[in-house]
């Protein structure tokens, strides 16, 4: 069962002679002859010997409990830890699981806790059970011990017609509406040896049945008073479990038992951070278990806010540092030291592990696990801690907890205190099976240190928020050398930046209101006048910064944000100086910066299959619909930030992003139209499917999406396609519907739920216009109507967007036909005359609309992105027919199908695919950081050197706009050789 040579020896012989003197002698006092025996023979056995010495040697309080329960003794040493413990809760609960007296059931209880104490504490001497064993056992004593009570009480409340119980006898806890929750340690299976219980006592005022409701507040408190009283109240046979209610919802105005409604009501508007830290270890243990886990529902938004919450890491800090201050544990001395909350205890070890939890939690419901190791382990793989700090802290846990239940061994003593003299240190070492106390005094040190370390690295040695030199913003005039050092920083108009911020410190923005954002703010503003004062326009990014924070409906969170990582503000200030497009976007979602903290934000933008996982993992959570477009939205929002920060910082570029973004686009779209139509069918249903799975809707890509070329500021181009099979004149919900009004209804929905702003803003804007007939067509077609108009009345630039079309969702069979008939439609054969005269004209007219000379206008100048476009289309109409091979909905791979077939010069391919990647290019960054219309040459220096660096690197600004009409002209060349020119000649006579 266990090794005896590695059990502790006695620290005090004298009490090891007299415990082992009265093991015996009480053992044959008791008349039991086999008792008696088993006494002898369990002391002189070599291993059953070194048991008893390392208990009766070290444990007052032990010793007791043994001499008291020899003949259970007995049992566990024949039965083993395991059974012996099974058996004891059996026991426990055939004796006094059915009705009883209250005297009986407060018997029975502490005889099972002496039990359970002696039984647990030798089995963890023997090193025979883990921690968690060890911790899992003692809670699930406590469990047992609270659940007996609660049916014993519940049932006295029934007898008295106090309140009514669905099964009073059988099972008096279900649909009593009582809800007991375990808090700490005790919610989280790691109860230690001499630990309290921590409480929370609820009834559900919408479940209990009472007689009379106005008093079932007082009916619940005499009962919450009543169960502390079985639980800790001293007999002749002591005590169960000393119990705290002071974790309950603002403990000194409420009485001991609260209402589920007051304690909802209290959580949604007052609840603090530490008690948000609390409840990651709730667990309902007694009670009615189906209103616990309903209550757990209830707050789980208030516990797991789906936005990073660094204010709760100040929060919680404080905390350890007013225990720290006032424990007096200010110095790692071993006598005397808090192994729990001391410096580099088990305190900081929770802490550490529960304020990642509190800030990452709300995004990873994998890290929501309570127990301290778990969450460790949760952390780890979730790449939020380092998996060398985690074991660090794991192995100081084991070792700090093991040193904790020694010290509250020895006389069950509520306590995490070493003994503050040298000879109780050495008997405690002792009695962890140290050879001498100095050793254990250097392991203790050396953990200590170690958890210290992690726990600074993570909280108190954060870089300090201090600036470069004077910046006093009191009072109500310019403090000069405030002045002389924002001049230093850059800032051009120091005197109205000065003025600014004592602005905010007024508290004229609802950011700035509260005490505490106006405190943190103040520690902030070296590092953010630092971070603004190095970019190229300090002043311009200043006034940004200024009018991101006029619009914040609050300041804590954010500031908090900002203090805990120092370098995000340095990103802020490039955003604020640089990128007005994404400083709107903070200004109206500032939740967006959550997203830089994640790990790897700026490694390589996820794949599709990563990009699934992300969104599906967001939306575990969700239970409405409403949830549904509000994560969705998040989500998007958060990729779409990834992608332009990382084309600001020319980690990528607009051509490269294209790809993604467009798979951000097609993950949301996917999964909003699965969800629309599973809403939709609740109340209209659906269409009976035919012989193959052909039956329903599918959404066809057109433009940018169609091509997988979306930029930033893209709206989704979109047709909607249906098919039902031949006869079906009706849906089959409460509601029916004909084929055309369902589909055309659905697709409004699928629409709304893209458009319609909601808290997260809207996902994207939708163009129907590219459906057959435009804006006088149905919303939605049919594939027999698409492809005959297709067919029969598409004009010429229609066919010309088809060949940007891509199927993107919809049954499979249907996307397969919707796909066959577009390519029919492609490869037709045409006339070439006709087409190229139509190309012309089409493009004469667009730059008659859209005609510009501003090199940067990418889009319209003559060279840029529509002639190349027109280009490849005109070609891939025109040859199709012979070449089905060359379709390709993206204009630089169609230009390379046209090479690869031969129907485009080689080099005139490659140059118009370097010209085309290189507008996008300028494209994605000149919406990325300009608004409105693209005035380039009066851009700021700093944008115009951004721009250059955009278009090549190391180019300054004049290069590279000699580079733009460079490209610009020589795409125009070839355009005009291709379409132009052919299309001015005089047709050929008719043979």
């Amino acid at each position: 069962m266990f090794n005896a040579k590695s059990l502790p020896q006695a620290a005090d012989t004298e009490l090891l002679a007299r415990g082992l003197e009265s093991w015996q002698r009480r053992a044959e006092d008791s008349g039991d002859m086999e008792l008696a025996e088993f006494a002898r023979t369990y002391a002189a056995d070599e291993t059953g010997g070194a048991l008893l010495r390392a208990i009766l040697g070290n444990s007052p309080f032990l010793g007791q409990a043994l001499l008291k329960e020899q003949a259970f003794f007995r049992q566990v040493a024949t039965l083993g830890f395991d059974a012996a413990f099974m058996d004891l809760l059996e026991g426990l609960w055939a004796e006094v699981g059915g009705a009883t007296t209250t005297d009986r059931l407060m018997k029975a209880l502490r005889v099972a806790k002496r039990r359970a104490a002696l039984l647990i504490a030798a089995a963890d001497i023997a090193e025979a059970w883990t921690l968690e064993q060890v911790t899992g056992a003692l809670s699930q004593l406590a469990e047992a011990a609270l659940r007996l009570t609660a049916r014993h009480l519940l049932r006295q409340l029934a007898a008295k017609g106090d309140i009514r119980l669905p099964d009073a006898e059988n099972d008096p806890e279900a649909g009593s509406g009582l809800i007991v929750l375990a808090m700490g340690k005790f919610g989280a299976l790691e109860l230690n040896y001499s630990s309290d219980i921590d409480l929370i006592v609820l009834y559900d005022d919408g479940v209990v049945q009472a007689r009379d409701p106005d008093e079932m507040t007082r009916t619940f408190v005499r009962l919450a008073r009543d169960l502390v009283r079985i639980m800790e109240e001293r007999t002749v046979d002591g005590y169960v479990f000393r119990t705290d209610l002071r974790l309950r919802p603002d403990p000194g105005a409420t009485p001991l038992a609260v209402s589920v409604s007051a304690a909802e009501a209290y959580y949604g508007s007052l609840g603090q951070n530490w008690e948000r830290a609390a409840m990651i270890k709730a667990r309902p243990v007694a009670g009615d278990r189906k209103a616990g886990q309903d209550f757990m529902g209830l707050i789980r938004h208030f516990i797991w806010r789906r936005s990073l919450d660094f204010a709760a890491i100040q929060d919680i800090h404080s905390i350890k540092r007013q225990i720290g201050a006032h424990k007096g544990h200010r110095d790692k001395a071993v006598n005397g030291h808090d192994i729990k909350l001391g410096r580099g205890g088990i305190r900081e070890i929770e802490f550490f592990a529960q304020t990642q939890q509190l800030i990452y939690g709300g995004r990873d419901p994998h890290l929501r696990t309570p127990a301290t190791m778990m969450a460790l382990d949760a952390l780890v793989a979730a790449g939020r801690v380092g998996e060398d700090a985690a074991e660090d802290l794991k192995a100081a846990y084991r070792f700090l907890r093991r040193v904790e239940h020694r010290v509250q061994m020895v006389d069950d003593q509520q306590t995490h205190k070493l003994p503050v003299d040298d000879k109780g240190v050495a008997s405690i070492a002792t009695f962890l099976g140290y050879a001498d106390a100095d050793t254990f005094r250097t392991e203790l040190l050396a953990t200590l240190g170690r958890v210290e370390d992690r726990y600074a690295a993570l909280f108190e040695e954060a870089p300090p928020l201090s600036g470069p030199g004077n910046l006093v913003f009191t009072g109500t005039e310019d403090d000069p050398d405030t002045i002389t050092t924002l001049r230093g920083l850059g800032f051009q108009n120091p005197s109205a930046v000065a003025a600014q911020i004592r602005a905010w410190h007024h508290g004229r923005y609802r950011a700035t209101r509260s005490t505490r954002a106006r405190e943190l703010l103040t520690e902030l503003v070296p590092t953010l006048l630092a971070a603004l004062g190095g970019t190229a326009q300090p002043d311009q990014a200043f006034l940004k910064f200024d009018e991101f924070l006029s619009r914040l409906p609050a300041g804590v969170q954010l500031f908090s944000l900002f203090y805990a990582n120092p370098k995000l503000l340095e990103l802020v200030a490039l955003i604020m100086g640089t990128a007005p497009r994404l400083a709107d976007s903070l200004s109206r979602r500032p939740s967006q910066l959550d997203a830089v903290l994640t790990p790897g934000f700026f490694d390589h933008l996820p794949n599709a299959q990563e990009l699934r996982e992300g969104l599906f993992r967001q939306l575990a959570d969700a239970h409405h619909f409403e949830e549904v477009l509000d994560l969705t939205r998040r989500w998007t929002s958060d990729q779409r930030l990834r992608a332009g920060i990382q084309i600001l910082r020319h980690l990528t570029d607009g051509d490269q992003c294209g790809p993604f973004l467009t798979e951000v686009a097609d993950t949301a779209l996917t999964v909003l139209h699965e969800r629309v139509e599973a809403e939709f069918a609740l109340r209209h249903g659906r269409f009976e499917t035919g012989s193959d799975d052909g039956t329903g809707m599918a959404i066809l890509a057109m433009g940018r999406l169609g091509a997988g070329s979306l930029s930033l500021g893209s709206d989704l181009d979109l047709i909607t396609v249906y098919q039902v099979p031949d006869g079906s004149d009706q849906s089959n919900g409460p509601k029916p519907l004909s084929p055309s009004e369902y589909f055309i209804r659905l697709t409004q929905r699928l629409i709304n739920a893209i458009t319609v702003p909601t808290a997260e803003g809207a996902l994207y804007e939708v163009d129907m216009r590219l459906r057959p007939s435009g804006n006088k067509g149905p919303l939605a077609v049919s594939l027999d109507a698409f492809t005959r108009y297709q067919h029969e009345s598409a004009w010429t630039w229609e066919h010309m967007a088809l060949t940007r079309a891509r199927v993107l969702t919809g049954p499979p069979a249907l996307r397969t036909r919707l796909a066959e008939a577009i390519h029919a439609v492609l490869v037709q054969p045409r006339d070439p005359d006709k087409l190229l005269a139509d190309v012309a004209d089409m493009r004469v007219r667009m730059d008659k609309e859209h005609h510009t000379k501003d090199p940067w206008s990418v889009k319209h100048v003559r060279g840029g992105m529509v002639d190349i476009q027109f280009l490849v289309q005109y070609l891939t109409l025109r040859h199709a027919a012979d070449h089905p091979g060359i379709l390709d909905p993206n204009t630089t791979g169609a230009l390379a199908r046209l090479r690869d077939t031969g129907l485009l010069d080689a080099a005139d391919a490659d140059a118009l695919i370097d010209i085309h990647r290189l507008w996008r290019r300028v494209q994605a960054f000149l919406r990325l950081t300009v608004e409105g219309e693209v005035k380039v040459a009066e851009a700021p220096p700093a944008l115009r050197l951004a721009l250059a660096e955009a278009v090549g690197h190391g180019l300054d600004f004049d290069a590279a706009e000699a580079k733009i009409r460079a490209a610009a002209a020589q795409a125009h060349a070839l355009f005009r050789k291709v379409v132009e020119e052919p299309a001015a000649r005089p047709p050929a006579p008719a043979p």
